[in-house]
């Protein structure tokens, strides 16, 4: 029997299909994966994410803990509630993990990170904290909750304190506010709008169920993999990790270089990486013949091979779509091995789908419609 989150009876007695996901009983869906997937783009479903790592960490000098230990710069964050997407690297660059740090207060931050790093994580920033003398508090009191679709801010608000109102409808992306035991961020793992909220675990169902009445449809981890597949969004342990750096995982954006006197955690790797050229890329792919593309496929380009690291079925555009690591200069037509057949496909830039929208080219579009 795995780890249960405050809501687990919630997801059994909905019928859930439950699946063990890095030790946690989690619903995989509860009937139909496609149905939820649909039900994000169109109107609002809620997931229960209480598996992920909550972490404080509290000191006056946990600004400079955090921008020796970011490849992002927490020194973008000036205004409490401003919400920063990092990874943490080790020496050579490769990625511990990728998570979301919340500037709280000067001397107080929230990490959010993956359910499967947990323990990896604590040890490794419990570690690098200790010369900073930096507290660091895993808050296993917490259950989250992801509110995600263009209905879905909507029905959080109906259902917030008259006191959160109006700081919560006044969020912008990538901004939280909180107040009393209720954290309320607008950001999300889906490619639509929406908050997730952090509350403790007692007063969890009781959010579940007022908001699973006002109409929003509770999904599984299923859908939620489909969802951040669409929107190009990377997922620990198949499209990055300890073996890969961000240049060749699609997340050199979030490396922040300047000011070039902050010595982060792999920056020497990661300078001398980009010096030589980074030798591989990730990037999207459309197949334009018949199959599914899986994680771990081989991927044959004009310029060399690379693989799949995360493929599947998008239910918005009704084909078969991944994510795959290939060599830097590869563009265009490729093919993808599917049961060693091999099956032509299209590099193509993400996201897929983004808001309910498809984000693929017009000449991409005809080919999906004329197949």
């Amino acid at each position: 029997m795995g780890k249960h989150t405050a809501i687990f009876e919630q997801h059994r007695s909905a019928g859930g299909r439950l699946v063990d996901f890095a030790g946690w009983d989690m619903p995989l869906h509860y009937g139909s994966q496609v149905r939820e997937h649909q039900e994000v783009r169109r109107s609002a479903g809620i997931f229960d994410v209480s598996h992920m790592a909550v972490i404080d960490l509290k000191g006056e000098k946990v600004r400079p803990f955090l921008r020796r230990l970011l490849a992002n710069n927490v020194d973008r964050s000036t205004v409490p509630g401003t919400a920063l997407y990092s990874c943490i690297l080790n020496e050579q660059g490769g990625v511990i993990d990728d998570l979301i740090v919340y500037f709280m207060a000067e001397q107080k931050f929230r990490i959010v990170s993956n359910a499967g790093t947990r323990d990896k994580d604590l040890t490794w920033i419990e570690t690098q904290a200790d010369p900073f003398d930096v507290q660091v508090e895993e808050r296993s009191d917490l259950a989250m909750i992801a509110v995600q679709g263009p209905e879905a801010r909507t029905k959080v608000h109906e259902q917030l304190p008259e006191t959160l109102k109006e700081k919560v409808s006044s969020l912008k992306r990538f901004q939280a506010v909180w107040e009393d035991e209720l954290f309320v961020a607008r950001t999300g793992y889906t490619g639509e709008d929406g908050y997730e909220l952090l509350l403790p675990g007692a007063k969890a169902q009781d959010w579940w169920q007022r908001l699973v009445a006002s109409g929003v449809t509770p999904c599984g981890l299923g859908a939620r993999d489909t969802l951040r597949l669409e929107a190009g969004m990377c997922l620990y342990g198949t499209d990055m990790d300890e073996t890969t750096t961000p240049l060749e995982s699609g997340l050199g954006w979030t490396v922040a270089w300047e000011p070039t006197e902050r010595d982060f955690i792999g920056r020497d790797a990661l300078e001398a990486q980009q010096a030589a050229g980074c030798p591989r890329q990730l990037v999207g792919l459309l197949l334009q013949g018949k199959g599914l593309m899986r994680n771990g496929q081989r991927v044959v380009t004009p310029v060399g091979e690379g693989v799949i690291t995360s493929g599947g079925f998008s239910p918005s555009l009704e084909r078969s779509i991944a994510l795959a690591r290939v060599p830097a200069e590869a563009k265009g037509p490729c093919e993808v091995y599917i049961r060693d057949r091999a099956v032509a496909a299209t590099i193509v830039k993400p996201p897929f789908v983004r808001q309910g929208r498809a984000c693929l080219p017009p000449e991409l579009m005809g080919q999906i419609e004329a197949s």
